[in-house]
């Protein structure tokens, strides 16, 4: 056989060895998906920030394991090693289950150099990173913490039926985010004047579009339902369903799927710094006890959270989440993306592109009743001034 013809033909099978280990680590990053969502759904955390927290944490770790490096062996030990130490910190219930699926990702890699050290810089990066974020109030205990409304006053925020729910996430805006170098950095500014033309409008389009019985259409209806939920449902469908339809290697994954948790959590922090700086009411209030246009008699379709109305934090999620969708994918979805909803059951919405997820997020809030058009509109553009800002920054927590 001659040799030139032999070493092309050893170079032809080493690049599909090559190829094969790289699908097989692409597979690993979706199955670890899979398991973090299970892991953090299992913890039934309170609030969606300390699950952002949670996937950050966790994927970030993985991500500076790997160092953009997609050896098969090296990359898979890595990313497993990584994901199952901070998961098992931070959601310890899970910690048999996670061992196993340990177990089950490594069983098939060849003991050898590229193993061991993936199993050794996936194991330091998860204690460099649960130290780094120890105590940075993303639990739940500092994220809810007691908080009282002001006394009641023209656009002041006050609790809304059923009053018995106490208000939530007054921490939330104080906790330590990632990137951002204070919590206020892109404040929004305040919300509408009362008395404003801007403002009459807003309110009176959710006070006849936002009502318990309103002429919404039942498209708008089945929006509206279907984006009730926080956010945190659609954007795990979204990242998975990316993680599934490209063939980008394991490091590529693992660093969008950390890039995407980070900035969404520190979005989370600037939105929340900004509702209970600015403490503006919610429409039931405004509507009920207000002086333009009011009827003591309206509810809102669907009930109002117990935070402060201004900026809103479903539009703050979505914008910083578009933000980061651009920034690695551009536009539009590698492949049409399904998504169904807990508030929507057996209902699925299909999109192609991030802004039409923004619209109907943004919309849904205003016919749900719960927030002013302009308020939705606010908390995107905040959002989104998030993310454009930190994705040119990740290299400064090593992505």
């Amino acid at each position: 056989m001659p040799a030139a013809w032999a070493a092309g033909t050893s170079g032809v099978a080493s690049a599909a060895a090559a190829r094969r280990a790289e699908a097989t680590s692409s597979a690993v990053g979706l199955a670890w998906h899979d398991i973090t969502n299970q892991a953090v759904s299992a913890a039934k955390f309170a609030e969606p920030v300390t699950q952002s927290r949670t996937w950050a944490v966790s994927w970030l770790a993985a991500a500076r394991a790997l160092r953009g490096i997609d050896d098969g062996d090296y990359a898979v030990a890595a990313l497993a090693q990584a994901l199952h130490d901070t998961l098992a910190a931070q959601v310890p219930s899970q910690q048999a289950s996670l061992d196993a699926s340990l177990a089950a990702t490594l069983a098939p890699v060849p003991d050898g150099p590229a193993k061991k050290s993936g199993i050794t810089a996936g194991a330091r990066e998860a204690s460099v990173i649960l130290a780094e974020r120890a105590g940075d109030g993303l639990d739940t205990a500092s994220v809810d913490i007691p908080w009282t409304p002001p006394p009641p006053a023209p656009g002041v925020f006050q609790l809304t039926p059923p009053v018995s729910r106490p208000a939530i996430r007054a921490g939330q805006g104080s906790a330590r985010p990632f990137l951002l170098k204070r919590n206020d950095q892109f404040d929004p500014g305040p919300p509408l004047r009362l008395g404003s033309p801007a403002y009459h409008r807003a309110l009176a389009e959710v006070e006849h579009i936002g009502a318990t019985s309103s002429p919404r259409t039942a498209e708008q209806t089945e929006v509206a339902n279907f984006w009730y939920p926080a956010v945190n449902f659609a954007y795990v469908q979204i990242t998975r369903a990316i993680l599934a339809d490209t063939s980008y290697p394991l490091s590529w994954q693992t660093r969008f799927v950390a890039a995407f948790n980070v900035i969404t959590t520190d979005a989370q922090i600037s939105i929340y710094n900004a509702k209970y700086k600015y403490l503006f009411w919610r429409p039931y209030t405004a509507i009920t006890t207000g002086d333009y246009r009011q009827d003591p008699t309206w509810t809102s379709f669907w009930a109002a959270p117990q935070h402060p109305e201004y900026p809103s934090g479903h539009g703050g999620q979505i914008g910083s989440q578009q933000g980061v969708l651009d920034a690695f994918l551009g536009p539009r979805a590698p492949a049409p993306i399904t998504l169904t909803s807990p508030d929507a059951p057996g209902v699925t919405h299909t999109y192609a592109d991030w802004k039409t997820i923004t619209d109907d997020v943004i919309n849904a809030r205003v016919w749900e009743g719960v927030h002013f058009r302009t308020s939705d509109i606010k908390g995107f553009d905040q959002g989104l001034r998030v993310a454009r800002w930190e994705v040119s920054r990740l290299a400064e927590i090593g992505l």
